[in-house]
């Protein structure tokens, strides 16, 4: 049980970073959006990522753990960084690339949610299960966006996602 606990912090704190750099990103992405609907959408996934930190932050708590420091340096870095490069790429590259680490997410979260189930903690087994389907939402959101552009064939040959 020791090891799946590790495992299950770990987790937790590579996504409490995660979602920091997600957030920042998503924030200087709908800021380069254009389309009104699409703007409030990556403006609402942004909202999200903060409220699921805010989720995992609780949760390495009730697990006696808390954040990597040099994790969360690297992570504000990159979400900062990202944000700024979704305001000169356009429109396709950062919605692509967003579907796509949202995929990773939903993944992640549903891993850890059994982890937290092999550990007895139904809650956190609950809530990450509800993480996992929002990061599907947002996944479906991004799919939707970059399904018809003339590059999403090449990306989905490529990454295998899309």
């Amino acid at each position: 049980m020791d090891s799946t606990r590790r495992k299950l912090i770990g987790v937790l704190q590579a996504a409490y970073s995660g979602e920091m750099a997600a957030a920042y990103a998503y924030r200087g992405h709908w800021k380069s959006l254009s389309d009104f609907g699409e703007k409030e959408m990556v403006y609402n996934i942004e909202d999200d990522e903060w409220a699921h930190r805010r989720q995992i932050k609780r949760m390495l708590d009730d697990l006696g753990s808390r954040p990597q420091k040099l994790r969360e340096i690297l992570m504000w870095f990159v979400g900062r960084v990202v944000g700024l490069v979704c305001c000169v790429t356009g429109r396709f590259m950062p919605m692509y690339f967003a579907g796509l680490v949202e995929s990773g997410n939903v993944k992640e979260y549903e891993a850890a949610s059994l982890q937290a189930g092999k550990l007895g903690l139904p809650k956190f087994e609950d809530e990450l299960r509800q993480m996992a389907r929002a990061e599907r939402t947002h996944e479906l959101f991004f799919q939707s966006a970059t399904s018809g552009h003339s590059l999403s064939p090449v990306m989905r040959a490529i990454f295998h996602w899309g």
